[in-house]
């Protein structure tokens, strides 16, 4: 079983088409593992089993007819429990949702399922992804495969725990300011933040939607490639919604020749640092020239990421108030009561501090002062970054300032939060981003480097990650 579990989506799709397995028998393999490695783990908040074994073998219907509908058909995945799924739960990993059924599908579960793929279930997160570690998920924890005693990152912890035990081939999930990124790097796995836009983010719970995108979460450049061109598409549902060209033959980029320009900003630890010079080293011999690149505004980034986002998540959240839908309190004497104590009961510390925050940095008197003050920053770092790719074609980086941490390590809130110092200035700017694994340190713990390219060359990206893919091989 372990063997065909960690098998790539291209190898899934040949063995399928072969007979060597029905996409029904795949399931029972992915069942099976999840039983098995999960309840160590934590990385699912609900099994979609019944309907995933129908999907299935509606699949191996459409194959026998010869109707193999894409590449995709018969394939089990992960979707991040802030994606709705009509007729499944969709928490946040949250009180508030813990029993929201919503009436319809997110549309790129609307996506998977047009090209045939299974829906496995919904996976763990921080509570309504507000948090890098997990940590903050109100219904359960969920544990880095490589190391059980360290988080798996977040927001998106679970869908990355879950491609990297083995438990999903694929997930899809969202990142605000690094939460497909992070938790990809600290697991071991590949996680892109596309260009803003290029996914649609209609039936995604939003947290900050300027912000917030649709990504892939793979064990591979040529799956994620697969996962992302199946969820292009205009959509009509979503106004923020762009056209991209796909990816066309991206793996036939030839690197020799493509400008690399890498970050000279202190992002953390010396590791990390030689990470990226490791990284720097191979992509210079295998042709591809090599700069200092300095990254705009380092000291007031996150800064400004953390009062657009806390802002844009204080209006977003206004909606989970008890009245039609969500939890409600029974302990209220009037209607102010029942939204106060229906926040208060439903909500966590994390998010309930971020609304606080993002309330305050709106207000009468504070809004000048913070909240436009860091929507200037915003547009300035975008310019900066439009200019830093004047002189390059790939900025290279890392995804995160240190390896995987322990559970209860960072005390405060402003230690989390420089957890995503490196990640956000793809979402400021609405740079696509990816995170490949590059080997691991001497605790056995994945480490990772971030690339990001200018909007839409995903298919840069992509190809550098095959490179450095194969030459781990």
């Amino acid at each position: 079983m372990d063997e065909i579990v960690f098998r790539t989506l291209a190898e899934h799709r040949r063995a399928l088409d072969k007979g060597e397995y029905s996409s029904a028998e795949l399931l029972a393999c992915y069942l099976d593992r999840i039983a098995q490695i999960d309840p160590q783990i934590g990385a699912f908040l609900t099994l979609n089993t019944d309907s995933a074994r129908e999907l299935a073998k509606l699949s191996d219907l459409r194959r026998k007819n010869g109707e193999r509908v894409s590449i995709l058909d018969g394939i089990p995945f992960g979707v991040k429990d802030n994606l709705c799924t009509r007729g499944i739960r969709t928490t946040c990993a949250s009180r508030m949702l813990e029993h929201y059924v919503p009436p319809y599908d997110a549309t790129v579960v609307s996506q998977m399922y047009a090209q045939g793929g299974v829906l496995l279930g919904k996976l763990n997160m921080d509570e309504f992804g507000m948090g890098s570690s997990t940590e903050h998920s109100a219904l359960g924890v969920t544990r880095n495969p490589h190391d059980q005693t360290r988080v798996p990152g977040g927001s998106s912890g679970g869908p990355a725990a879950a491609v990297a035990a083995g438990e999903v081939p694929f997930a899809l999930a969202s990142d605000t300011g690094g939460s497909v990124r992070q938790p990809a790097a600290f697991c071991g796995v590949l996680g892109l933040k596309p260009t803003y836009g290029v996914l649609s983010r209609y039936g995604l719970v939003a947290f900050a939607s300027s912000l917030d995108c649709v990504g892939v979460m793979t064990r591979s450049a040529e799956d994620c490639a697969l996962v992302f061109s199946a969820l292009l598409g205009k959509d009509s549902h979503d106004a923020t919604s762009i056209e991209h060209g796909g990816l066309g033959s991206w793996s036939q980029i030839q690197l020799s020749g493509v400008r690399l320009g890498v970050s000279d900003t202190d992002f953390g630890s010396m590791e990390a640092r030689q990470t990226v010079e490791t990284v720097r080293s191979k992509l210079s011999q295998w042709g591809m020239a090599t700069a200092m690149a300095s990254l705009p505004l380092p000291e007031q980034a996150l800064a400004a990421y953390y009062v657009i986002s806390s802002a844009e998540a204080s209006s977003n959240l206004s909606r989970f108030d008890g009245v039609r839908f969500g939890h409600r309190s029974t302990q209220a004497a009037n209607l102010t009561q029942m939204y106060d104590n229906s926040r208060f009961e439903g909500l966590g510390d994390e998010v309930k501090r971020r609304i606080l925050f993002g309330t305050y940095v709106l207000s009468v008197g504070n809004r000048d002062a913070f909240y436009l003050r860091a929507c200037y920053v915003r547009e300035k770092i975008k310019r900066e970054m439009q200019k830093v790719f004047e002189n390059c074609d790939v900025l290279l980086l890392p995804t995160a300032p240190t390896t995987a941490f322990s559970f209860g390590e960072k005390h405060s809130p402003s230690q989390m939060y420089a957890s995503d110092l490196c990640t956000v200035y793809a979402n400021l700017s609405g740079f696509p981003a990816l995170s490949v694994p590059v080997g691991k340190d001497q605790h056995g713990l994945p480490r990772a480097v971030q690339l990001i390219a200018p909007p839409m060359r995903e298919d840069l990206l992509l190809r550098v990650a095959k490179a450095l893919e194969e030459d781990r091989k």
